[in-house]
């Protein structure tokens, strides 16, 4: 047995340049939780203390001193989930990929519920998501879909079954009250 068999990457230590990438990565998770509202920033799962510097952030004009406070943030981010948040942000994000993701899958579940095995498209809804409110609302816009697929091919009620979907999906992520 050599010693390269007992070699383990954690042995290596980080270099200046991997942890200057990691902290700038840190700072733009800031940045863009910076970016969210209020309401938004609330929904995100964080520490006090960087929810704290966020407050303080918003108080601070010198472009200097945001530079500084943004590596405060990131320093801080060190001691959070980082990887977490950074989800919860791109959830918030239009143009994430996360987001864009979800907004795909939606689109397709509609069409599901819509197509010819809706009946067991349904159930199957029903069953990944037990707590769901108002059922007779979704049989209803599922019913109405249906109808203006077959006649008209407007797409006012399937619109509704979208938006009725993602809010639905945003309350399980936690994106919506």
């Amino acid at each position: 047995m050599t010693d390269f068999d007992q070699f383990n990457e954690d042995d290596i230590p980080k270099s200046k340049t991997q942890i200057k990438r990691e902290m700038e990565a840190l700072q733009e998770v800031g940045k863009k939780l910076l970016a969210l509202s209020k309401n938004q920033q609330k929904k995100v799962v964080m520490s006090d203390t960087l929810r704290d510097a966020l407050v303080e952030a918003d108080r601070i004009k010198q472009r200097e001193a945001m530079r500084r406070h943004l590596q405060y943030i990131g320093k801080v981010m060190r001691t959070e989930d980082h990887e977490a948040i950074a989800k919860q942000v791109a959830m918030f994000d239009t143009t994430s990929a996360a987001y864009n993701k979800l907004f795909h899958q939606l689109e397709a579940k509609r069409d599901e519920l819509i197509g010819e095995h809706s009946k067991e498209a349904l159930s199957q809804y029903l069953e990944d998501h037990p707590g769901l409110e108002d059922i007779q609302l979704l049989r209803q816009l599922i019913r109405q879909s249906q109808k203006e697929v077959s006649e008209d091919g407007n797409t006012t009620n399937r619109k509704k079954l979208f938006r009725y979907l993602r809010e639905v999906e945003e309350k399980k992520l936690g994106l919506k009250d």
